[in-house]
């Protein structure tokens, strides 16, 4: 085996085959960041948009789910359990815990409940009882046009999310 064999095909390094190395000029990285910039500037309200969105169906869902566990404490512990809503400030809170919930603050809460259960101008209740029925009432989520609703059904308590 001779040293020519493996070196065969291969020129010598020599100054005139090296020459320049190739590359970006700044004209060209300056386009591409021109069309970074340009592409950002279009979707990012795009992305804001969708977070929002996110946040009103988590918001949905948070007071769907504290619904029906007021339900069920009130089937469990054979008593009345309300949910208290506070329009104004965006935020719930179970009768039979102390923690109160807020909401995002983008959002607009609008409830419809009995007469019975409104406390105040901002305030209202849904109440469910022993057996399962409630006060029944809506519970409308939205942020700008997008809106889920939440509906109770008086008769027998079920809870169920709209869009």
């Amino acid at each position: 085996m001779s040293l020519g064999s493996h070196t065969q095909g291969l020129r010598p390094c020599t100054r005139t085959t090296i020459g320049y190395v190739q590359g970006f000029t700044l004209l060209e990285l300056l386009v591409v960041l021109v069309i970074i910039a340009g592409v950002a500037v279009v979707a990012l309200p795009r992305f804001t948009n969708a977070m929002t969105t996110v946040e009103l169906k988590g918001a949905t869902r948070q007071v769907a789910s504290a619904l029906r566990y007021a339900r069920t404490q009130a089937v469990a512990k054979r008593r009345d359990v309300a949910l208290l809503f506070d329009v104004e400030q965006r935020t719930f809170v179970n009768s039979d815990a102390d923690k109160v919930h807020a909401l995002p603050v983008d959002l607009s809460l609008k409830l419809l409940t009995a007469q019975s259960e409104i406390v105040s101008e901002d305030v209202g209740a849904i109440r469910f009882f022993a057996d399962g029925s409630s006060t029944g009432g809506r519970i409308t989520l939205s942020v700008g046009q997008r809106s889920y609703i939440v509906d109770v059904s008086w008769l027998t308590g079920r809870v169920t999310v709209h869009d």
